[in-house]
């Protein structure tokens, strides 16, 4: 058995960095670049006052992280007011999701985090005229395909990705947190009455504390792509670390979970925050959980799996089983967001005729 990735023990007691050697900076460096995680452990160190004692060629890298973060942060707050203008006439609350609601509510866990695009949620009723808005203010839909157009309006829970031409920045403008096709239908109406205002910032909302923790569960245990798994299970870990000390806050997420379809989500998100990354999470409530956990020989099968997708693809943290346990989970997370008669039809599309018409569409 590989010993424990640097990246893990990093996350879960960053003061311990201090004490690492050259070769493990180095390998530490690497695990966290893979992950994505090396703006967020600079910010971590820079939480606790550590980065003056971390050796200099590992600090001069950190030191960059960090500088990229902060003009990241930078660009964010300058998409976010485009938008916002972009949609102001509509009198719809601006509602941001992940990286942009952490980061814009000065979240821990928005400290250091990169990400690609902006995600906002809007009621499905409001979709064409928000995305004209955003038309008419430079962003453009990125995929032509015409059966990727019947995917993303027909069957997913949000619009074709749309890229703005001149600033190359990227939005995706979701209507709900899970496609109409999954079992799970969580209620968007019940997320966006519970959003409360971003103090400061007229117009502009965030999830609950509650529905934070439970949409960033699903995004990650619903997902079939895993590239920034550890990243987003980091999310979940600093979140629970922010509002789990409130009174109350642990069965509240439990009723809220219940109540928005998503209790086999939260439950591997507090299992394998707990075993990955060692969040303290109630005793009381993991057991609590069982009930939404699948049975002995499934959960063995996800624990498995989970183990091996959420560390970074990295050689030091991978083994011979890992490329096939991102397969799996890759198929998995399509199933669990279509019925089999569609996923079936997806990924024959996908394989077969996509590359046929791309292809076609660009000899060169």
């Amino acid at each position: 058995m590989k010993p424990t990735p640097l990246i893990l023990r990093a996350m879960r007691q960053p003061e311990r960095c201090v004490g690492l050697d050259g070769g493990d900076w180095d390998l530490l460096l690497r695990q966290a670049g893979a992950a994505h995680l090396l703006a967020g452990l600079a910010a971590m160190l820079a939480e606790r006052q550590l980065l003056e004692q971390v050796p200099r060629r590992p600090r001069a890298h950190l030191l960059w992280a960090q500088a990229l973060a902060e003009r990241h942060a930078q660009a964010v707050q300058w998409e976010v007011r485009e938008i916002a203008r972009a949609l102001d006439g509509l009198g719809l609350p601006l509602i941001l999701l992940k990286g942009a609601a952490y980061a814009l509510a000065g979240l821990p866990n928005g400290r250091g985090r990169l990400f690609s695009d902006i995600d906002i949620l809007v009621p499905k009723e409001n979709l064409d005229e928000v995305e004209a808005a955003l038309m008419l203010h430079g962003w453009v839909a990125q995929h032509h395909d015409a059966y990727d157009q019947r995917y993303y309006r027909e069957w997913m829970h949000e619009l074709p990705p749309m890229q703005h031409a001149r600033r190359q920045s990227f939005i995706d403008v979701h209507h709900a947190i899970l496609p109409p096709t999954a079992a799970a239908r969580p209620d968007p109406a019940l997320l966006r009455a519970a959003a409360p205002p971003l103090p400061g910032r007229p117009g502009l909302r965030t999830l609950a504390p509650l529905d934070l923790v439970l949409h960033s569960a699903t995004h990650l245990f619903y997902d079939s792509e895993l590239s920034h798994g550890l990243r987003d299970l980091v999310d979940i870990h600093r979140l629970l670390l922010q509002y789990g000390a409130e009174a109350g806050f642990y069965p509240r997420l439990a009723e809220r979970a219940a109540r928005l379809q998503l209790q086999r989500p939260l439950f591997y998100a507090l299992r394998y925050s707990a075993r990955l990354l060692h969040t303290p999470v109630p005793a009381y409530l993991r057991e609590a959980g069982a009930a939404a956990a699948p049975g002995r020989w499934r959960l063995a099968l996800m624990d498995a799996l989970f183990h091996r997708a959420l560390l970074p693809r990295h050689a030091s943290c991978d083994d011979r089983l890992g490329g096939a346990a991102r397969f799996l989970l890759y198929v998995r997370g399509n199933w669990l967001r279509m019925p089999p008669l569609l996923l079936a039809r997806h990924l024959l599309h996908k394989a077969l005729l996509s590359p046929r018409a791309e292809a076609a569409a660009d000899p060169a």
